[in-house]
């Protein structure tokens, strides 16, 4: 495996127009933050060697460099999940790459389902923490030298660019939650029992990504932002039937917001 992210890294740096040291993956719905950047070279995944291929509707699935908020950046428009089949190895092997091209800051955003009773569809939630209730543990295996056997999680989500995400949102006037991530496996979204044991667990929303993505970024030492869109809600008696079309819609009118806070804690960091 360490291998064929070398090789990657090492195809990359050849087209690389720039040098980055910040990354974004844009999860469902927020891939549209794609047109504040100011677009260099986009490489689709099937052309990129070892890369997986996204399959999900609303992930576009390329890889871009260019520059936002007047900084260099790479950006996954489109990521891996493990429902669609891949092993957690893949699902952030992009984030071993990144690490290899000198990526220091990762920005991560995803779409999720509301268990706070404080949640409202649309709203922000800057993630301060998560609970991985997926099957596997992205770290399972032989240990990648890219960081210790036992990577300490004690800060996943930095502080540092939490205070920032609050400043920025309430010098723009847009109001943002605070909250824990839960990671579940997918693909089915949650029965209203699981929605409230996902509650009594200290989970504030729930999704199928990004706390792989966030375990091997803190085991290779790049400092992580998130953020969810709440999607829908699985809060008593506001809990509804839900598609991937609502949520798609609703993190689509979000969008705007969002990219706001994201673009200018960039152009400061």
């Amino acid at each position: 495996m360490y291998d064929k992210i070398l090789e990657t890294a090492a195809w990359l740096k050849e087209r690389m127009p720039n040098a980055p040291q910040t990354a974004i993956i844009l999860g469902t719905g927020l891939g549209h933050l794609a047109e504040r950047i100011e677009k260099i070279l986009a490489i689709p995944y099937g052309d990129i060697p070892n890369f997986p291929v996204s399959t999900v509707e609303g992930h576009h699935g390329q890889l871009l460099f260019g520059r936002l908020g007047g900084k260099d950046i790479m950006a996954m428009e489109g990521r891996f999940h493990y429902y669609e089949g891949y092993s957690m190895k893949e699902v952030t092997f992009p984030i071993r790459v990144m690490y290899e091209l000198g990526i220091q800051t990762l920005f991560v955003s995803n779409a999720a389902g509301g268990t706070n009773p404080s949640f409202r569809i649309g709203d922000i939630m800057i993630i301060t923490d998560h609970i991985n209730f997926m099957p596997e543990n992205p770290l399972h295996g032989p240990n990648i030298p890219t960081g210790p056997r036992f990577p300490d999680m004690s800060e996943a989500y930095s502080h540092e660019l939490v205070e920032l995400a609050d400043s920025i949102a309430a010098e723009k006037g847009i109001e943002v939650k605070h909250g824990v991530y839960l990671g579940t496996q997918g693909p089915t979204f949650e029965t209203p029992s699981e929605y409230r044991m996902f509650g009594l667990l200290g989970g504030d929303a729930v999704g199928m990504s990004t706390v792989p993505e966030v375990i091997v970024a803190r085991h290779c030492g790049i400092r992580c932002f998130g953020v969810s869109i709440i999607t829908d809600l699985g809060v008593g008696e506001k809990i509804e039937k839900v598609t991937h079309e609502d949520v798609q819609k609703a993190a689509n009118a979000a969008q705007p917001r969002m990219a706001a806070i994201m673009e200018e804690m960039i152009r400061r960091s």
